[in-house]
């Protein structure tokens, strides 16, 4: 035992409700609000020191559990099985890293708790084991926030020997007849050194988003926030669109497609990423419309500079052979990456690059990320509309990481409000100027929160234990 190991000793779980300024598309659904769960773990390390640590999700229902089942049943399984979580971890009763204790929650716990969920609440359908994983981020990062706390170290120079028990070989193996040995390898060993102080700004293209003036009703918000993508890019200088597309209406995709790249090349825009809401089956569906565009609009073409997650979200029942897209342009994972070993069969398939998400929780992130760089994938970090405190150890994760180009970041499009308390201290993280973001406010122990000076007010807790 290593005197810096923590074991958990309270707990107090907050859920703050969020709403949307716009509506945000997400494949059948629309998102208009939102309950974001926050926690604080109160923990003691082995020389009988005491902190707190907190981590924050948004429970982003329609990404989690896209279903016909309503919004009002999924969000309060979402908010229940928080619940679950926070009495199962107060008697986990364990001791080590964030990162180990993290890891055999996950491996040990969860899936269990998952499946007594859905046979005691006997939902119409599954609960998903991607909402589970959204419900345990939360407190994953906590612990990974009140680890680097109690130990007055930033929580991303403790992913070594110092501190951690065990070596990458406990958590990962290399693809068979791979050269490659995670012995006597850390995260750390994977990591960018000096991390990114300022990175390029991903903003979203909705699929109710306005591109153009002509476009607008009357009846948008009228807060002073830009409506209009073409205002969007000359406010924020942006450089970088990830544009949300149906996954089922190809004349729809490939029209926005050559509409969002017309307006980018008028306004200096250079990349543009295409996002197929998992509704594809058929690699046929994307090749034809890349190829379309490579001979109508080559410019457009040469601007796109990868795929995302086109087909469905379980792997293993659609091991869709995807090399004839990832020839054409860097195929990521995202919602099909719940941990590395699917990004070792996505790898088998065709995938070229992994999206990592702090909502799968930190330690899987780092475990993918890993996994991942070792195998020469490429990665990108992305976002979940991330408010508030959620902010800050996605921005974290993907300066650390070295990601194909800058962070997707859009809570400032769709909840700009929201981060009010925190933009204070930290503004560089949640406005985007001349198209990058500043994390340079980020200091101190843990994700370096800087919360004595955040102030902000907080519900009481749903559920206490301290």
């Amino acid at each position: 035992m290593r005197n810096s190991d923590i074991r958990i000793i309270g707990l107090k779980l907050y859920f703050l409700p969020v709403k949307t300024r716009i509506p945000l598309k997400f494949g059948p659904e629309i998102l208009t609000r939102v309950t974001c769960a926050r926690v604080c773990i109160k923990v003691e390390n082995a020389q009988g020191k005491i902190s707190e640590g907190w981590g924050e999700t948004p429970l982003n229902v329609q990404w989690v559990w896209p279903s016909k089942l309503s919004y009002e049943l999924r969000e309060n399984a979402l908010k229940n099985f928080c619940r679950i979580l926070a009495e199962n971890l107060m008697a986990f009763n364990k001791r080590g890293h964030a990162f180990e204790l993290g890891y055999d929650f996950q491996k040990e716990v969860l899936t269990d708790l998952i499946d007594k969920y859905n046979k005691t609440e006997k939902f119409d359908e599954p609960f998903p084991y991607l909402a589970g994983l959204v419900c345990l981020s939360l407190f994953d990062i906590a612990l990974h926030d009140a680890f680097g706390n109690v130990n007055k170290v930033p929580v991303y120079n403790t992913y070594n020997s110092i501190y951690m028990n065990r070596d990458l070989s406990y958590y990962l193996e290399p693809e068979e007849n791979y050269d490659f040995d995670f012995k006597g390898k850390y995260p750390e060993d994977f990591l960018i050194k000096p991390a990114r102080s300022k990175m390029v700004a991903w903003h979203l293209v909705g699929g109710k988003d306005l591109l153009l003036e002509s476009e607008l009703t009357g009846n948008e918000p009228d807060d002073g926030y830009p409506i209009v993508l073409t205002d969007w890019i000359k406010r924020d200088g942006l450089k970088c669109l990830k544009v949300k597309l149906t996954g089922s209406d190809s004349k729809w995709d490939y029209e926005r497609l050559v509409s969002v790249g017309k307006i980018s090349l008028m306004h200096n825009v250079e990349w543009l990423s295409a996002d197929f809401n998992c509704q594809v089956t058929d690699c046929s569906y994307v090749n034809d419309i890349l190829d379309r565009l490579l001979i109508e609009h080559p410019e457009i073409y040469k601007m796109i500079l990868y795929i995302e997650q086109p087909f469905p979200y379980n792997l293993e029942k659609y091991s869709i052979d995807v090399r004839s897209v990832s020839a054409r342009k860097p195929l990521f994972m995202d919602e099909s990456a719940h941990d590395w070993q699917l990004v070792k069969l996505g790898r088998k398939l065709g995938w070229s690059g992994v999206a990592l998400k702090t909502c799968k929780t930190q330690t899987g992130a780092l475990l993918s990320l890993c996994w991942a760089k070792a195998h020469g994938m490429t990665l990108m970090v992305q976002d979940l509309t991330n408010p508030m405190l959620a902010q800050i150890p996605h921005m974290l994760l993907a300066a650390n990481a070295g990601t194909i180009m800058g962070i997707e970041t859009n809570s400032m499009q769709f909840y700009p409000e929201a981060s009010n308390f925190e933009a204070k201290v930290h503004p560089g993280i949640y406005k985007r100027t001349k198209g990058e973001v500043d994390l340079s406010t980020i200091k101190g122990f843990g994700f370096g929160y800087c919360l004595d000076n955040i102030n902000r007010p907080l519900p009481e807790p749903e559920l206490e234990y301290w």
